[in-house]
């Protein structure tokens, strides 16, 4: 079924002219023939993937970070993040560094909750959001990123709750991680 869908809709590209290539992304143009025939451009934001963490204390808090972000041009709510690059094997040395860097903190347990696609319209960029739990404070401290400014939030799950419903957990990782949290709690496993 999934190779019938992908005869009838698939575009292949023609060209590919490269705009910018940066420290996050890299973005082309691109001339595509669509599968009726006709031409059309896409413009495509590449990126090298990124992990995100629903970390969860002991105590049953959410560990939430506060830090502005110049696109939307505010600051926001969310929940540690990070791109997968080149110093991590996989996305869990991503999950480790990013829970390092930005709380101080390890897990003892890291779960795969979900992977997504997190603007599919432009961009390829696909995070993968995990579970963190049994956190203890870190023994080597990694270098915190130069040009960020976080504050870290611990917040329970009713305060998480008004957030989101005050519209405040508006990034799209940390309404899931919410959303995951909630769901656990109504099937009685947190």
């Amino acid at each position: 079924m999934a190779d019938e869908f992908e005869a009838k809709f698939r575009e292949e590209v023609v060209s590919e002219e490269e705009v910018y290539n940066g420290h996050i992304i890299r973005v082309v143009n691109q001339t595509v023939t669509l599968p009726d025939g006709r031409e059309s451009k896409r413009e495509v934001v590449h990126h090298s993937g990124a992990i995100a963490v629903l970390a969860l204390t002991d105590d049953d808090k959410m560990i939430l970070e506060r830090q502005w972000r110049a696109p939307v041009q505010k600051v926001t709510t969310e929940v540690p993040a990070g791109k997968v690059d080149g110093r991590d094997h996989n996305p869990l040395d991503t999950v480790n560094r990013e829970l390092n860097e930005e709380t101080r903190l390890t897990a003892g347990k890291i779960e795969k909750i979900a992977g997504f696609y997190t603007s599919i319209g432009f961009a390829d960029e696909f995070m993968t959001l995990y579970l963190a739990t049994h956190l203890k404070p870190v023994t080597d401290e990694l270098p915190q990123d130069d040009d960020e400014q976080i504050d870290l939030l611990y917040v329970d799950f009713d305060e998480a709750t008004r957030l989101f419903e005050a519209g405040e957990l508006d990034d799209g990782k940390t309404a899931m991680a919410y959303l995951y949290w909630k769901t656990l709690r109504l099937a009685g496993k947190a």
